[in-house]
């Protein structure tokens, strides 16, 4: 089926690009993340060999939607700026949480490749210019209409996502430099004129630098990557892990304090499945959603986000809200959003039994085989707004994960990728 058929993005520079991405139209996943470092290719995503593999393994580099984490089953009464509606969430992970979206969420819907003569909606004038400008294997774009009562969500929702590469200005000959950059940007508005619906997008992508160098007789693991969260407070979640609305200060938990730390460093026995807040330096001026009143051919937020990190007319030069490494490979990760926090969760339900692992980790690429990925072997890091933000009073009319017809929602990732030579 064209959905499992990859596109693939990549940088044109050479023969042998420093980046490259592998993209399934189905749940918009990201199927491979390959990186040329020192003669060697890595695969820094986890996942199944097989495209067709994600069905089963669900949330693995995927898009998750219309809403992002857990939500308490049943009915939810919404109401922003003047705007209401009412939501039914459905169980899907236990009869009283609702994980992802929904039984079919975005993760399990095949998206739409927009390439040839179809424009894309939610971008503009200026910013299809920019993106054009860009080389043509460099990036695609895609869409989802998700009708209204989807999951039990209110109104029709269109979303677009830009998923591009940029390259580094320069090439230096330094300990550390810069392989590239990955760009996510997601759109989405309301087709209907008098609702407001739930939205926080993210992708659950799953990273190990490693991965591709495992031995035989060592286990696939990221408690050695070095980690960095720039957040103040961690999210209480109840038994059920769901939000009590309450943050608490990773000052009181060491385990939760995340800077430049190895991943095992008073890791819970459990693994970590957490939501981080960003501290107040760290937040980007990005909006996370603007007036459509005030979006014209014009606008463009996508100025800072498609520059090279080392170009030295790039606007945001604010430092990285999560820096993910190893020493090993020599990779560094670090990621800019203009979302609030991000959840980081260690793979601590995976079952090696269930699933396949790709070859180039050292799987079989069988699912079945007994050789799938275990608990800590992959560091997911899902960049969205704080979980159920629309169920505590505290957030009405602010940052409340709510999207009313009036409003474009606006989500990016940047995440720019690095090598350091031994």
């Amino acid at each position: 089926m064209s959905d499992f058929n990859p596109v693939l993005i990549t940088l044109p520079d050479s023969l042998t690009p420093a980046l490259a991405l592998k993209i399934l139209p189905y749940g918009l996943t990201i199927h491979k993340i390959l990186v040329q470092n020192d003669g060697r290719t890595h695969d820094i995503v986890i996942g199944p060999e097989s495209p067709q593999g994600h069905v089963t393994q669900k949330y693995t580099n995927s898009i998750v939607g219309r809403y992002a984490n857990r939500i308490p089953v049943g009915k939810h009464a919404l109401e922003r700026n003047g705007f209401s509606s009412e939501f039914v969430a459905l169980p899907n992970e236990s009869p009283h949480v609702s994980l992802h979206g929904g039984p079919v969420g975005f993760d399990a819907l095949p998206w739409t490749h927009l390439c040839g003569d179809t424009t894309p909606e939610l971008f503009s004038s200026s910013e299809m210019t920019r993106i054009h400008a860009l080389p043509e294997s460099s990036y695609a774009i895609f869409r989802l209409k998700s009708p209204s009562g989807d999951q039990g969500f209110p109104g029709t929702l269109s979303v677009e996502a830009l998923i591009a590469l940029v390259g580094p200005e320069k090439t230096r000959p330094l300990s550390e430099y810069s392989l590239g950059s990955i760009v996510l940007v997601y759109r989405a508005k309301l087709e209907d004129s008098n609702v407001v619906t739930p939205i926080n997008l993210t992708q659950h992508w799953g990273f190990n630098l490693d991965a591709s160098l495992r031995l035989e007789t060592e286990p696939l693991s990221i408690k050695g990557h070095s980690l960095t969260i720039k957040a103040d407070r961690v999210a209480e979640l109840s038994s059920n892990a769901l939000a009590t609305g309450r943050f608490l200060s990773v000052l009181d938990l060491p385990a939760h304090d995340h800077t430049s730390k190895a991943v095992a460093e008073n890791m819970p026995p459990g693994g970590y499945d957490d939501y981080y807040l960003f501290e107040e330096a760290a937040n980007r001026s990005a909006p996370t959603r603007f007036s459509l009143s005030s979006f014209s051919d014009s606008s463009d937020y996508l100025r800072d986000l498609l520059r090279a990190s080392d170009d030295e007319e790039r606007g945001v030069r604010a430092d990285p809200c999560v820096i993910l490494s190893s020493e090993r490979s020599g990779l560094k990760l670090e990621f800019d959003t203009n979302q609030r926090g991000v959840m980081f969760y260690t793979n601590a339900m995976a079952n090696p039994a269930d699933g396949a692992r790709k070859k180039i980790h050292g799987g079989s690429g069988t699912s079945g085989n007994g050789d799938a990925y275990g608990p800590a072997s992959a560091a997911f890091l899902e960049f969205h707004n704080p979980i159920s933000s629309f169920l505590f009073d505290e957030n009405k009319d602010g940052e409340d994960t709510l999207l009313t017809p009036d409003e474009m929602y606006h989500h990016y990732v940047r995440c720019d990728v690095k090598f350091k030579s031994s």
